[in-house]
């Protein structure tokens, strides 16, 4: 197979798809890799890299897209991107289409083949090409807040740990998954007051046995949640619904029972986001503020931290994106049924549930192509 990595363009995205040493792995299986100049090279991975490993170098994107079977990306593609995506072409990366009605009008409308990251699941419901990424934005939450909450970035002036004598800051986490598991390791280790919100008493149960003593569960309802936020410092969007929207957790009228100051990361921000008032931001810009409430909302969090996130990317990517090249995207979702929630969109028909219910588009079942 023909496999092409273009360079992501999305603002200050630095990872790339696949390191060095994953094009090697796709080239000793006798498949062709074509890497976008310099697409590595924010993530620390040179030209001479990927030829060493036997890719070729194209210098456009345009090239790319022009003679790939299978696109291999971080993010979605953006604008600019869609007019260059072909018929029939595989494209294998994170693309959150519930959360983005013109990127999914766009690629039905290009009749490629989508194979989300994100949806890609486990017999246990669990999603193994989320979790990576989740892992590195659960931490990142935490030290992007208790950056947030110093004073001459318009926060409370409060030091997450506390100092003796000193309360620490309270951290509260929306939801018990991936991400707010490592939110809430990392905002203990530091020394903070945390509390988990979740609606499952199982995993509560688990996260009770397993946390530290400074870590502390509770149920999520409204009730509850606004009892909460009165007192909380950092408040984190952890909510992951697969594949389709996030719940609005917190609410506009929310944040005036919020103490000025207060600092909001919603990590969700890319699945439309738990907290009304969050929209998308980069890195560049990634803060604003309603209400004497900060917000941090960047949609591409672990972009800031590129040699990590790529690394750990493509440690769980590579194998499914080995069987997706040996043996094409067909029969690979035949003989892998994790594979087969991954696709959303064939040949312009949305095959995700969910997305087609985001925005009230005709749904078609993927048995269609599969059986």
């Amino acid at each position: 197979m023909i496999i092409g990595v273009p360079k992501e363009i999305k603002n200050n995205e630095n990872r790339v798809a696949l390191t060095p040493g994953g094009a090697k792995e796709l080239i000793k299986r006798g498949h062709r890799v074509y890497i976008q100049h310099s697409a590595g090279e924010g993530s620390g991975f040179s030209d001479d890299e990927y030829t060493a490993a036997g890719a070729a170098i194209l210098p456009t994107i345009e090239e790319v897209y022009g003679i790939a079977e299978m696109i291999i990306k971080v993010k979605e593609p953006i604008e600019p991107e869609y007019k260059l995506i072909k018929e029939g072409q595989l494209l294998f990366t994170y693309f959150h289409f519930a959360s983005y009605e013109p990127l999914t009008k766009a690629m039905v409308e290009s009749k490629s083949i989508c194979l989300a990251y994100e949806t890609v699941e486990k017999a246990d419901r669990s999603l193994p090409l989320l979790v990576p990424m989740s892992e590195v934005a659960g931490r990142m939450a935490i030290q992007k807040g208790a950056n947030y909450l110093e004073k001459p970035l318009k926060g409370r002036g409060i030091l997450l740990g506390g100092v003796p004598g000193v309360l620490p800051a309270k951290v509260l986490i929306l939801g018990g998954g991936i991400v707010g598991t490592q939110a809430a390791w990392m905002a203990a280790g530091l020394g903070a007051d945390v509390t988990i919100m979740d609606v499952s008493l199982p995993r509560m149960r688990y996260l009770a046995d397993v946390m530290p003593a400074n870590v502390k569960t509770m149920m999520s309802n409204e009730y509850n949640v606004r009892k909460m936020i009165k007192d909380a410092d950092l408040i984190v969007g952890a909510v992951l619904i697969p594949g389709a929207k996030a719940p609005h957790l917190i609410t506009r009228d929310m944040l005036k029972e919020m103490k000025p100051g207060t600092v909001l990361v919603d990590v969700a921000v890319d699945q439309g986001g738990c907290i009304e008032t969050c929209k998308p931001t980069t890195h560049e810009n990634p803060t604003y503020v309603i209400d004497d409430v900060v917000h941090y909302c960047v949609a591409n969090m672990p972009g800031a931290v590129p040699y990590t996130s790529t690394l750990a990317l493509t440690n769980a990517t590579l194998p499914y994106a080995i069987q997706l090249a040996d043996k094409g995207w067909k029969k690979a979702a035949q003989e892998n049924a994790e594979l087969v929630p991954g696709l959303n969109i064939i040949n312009g028909d949305i095959v995700y549930k969910a997305v087609a219910e985001a925005f009230n588009m005709d749904y078609v079942p993927v048995e269609k192509y599969l059986s």
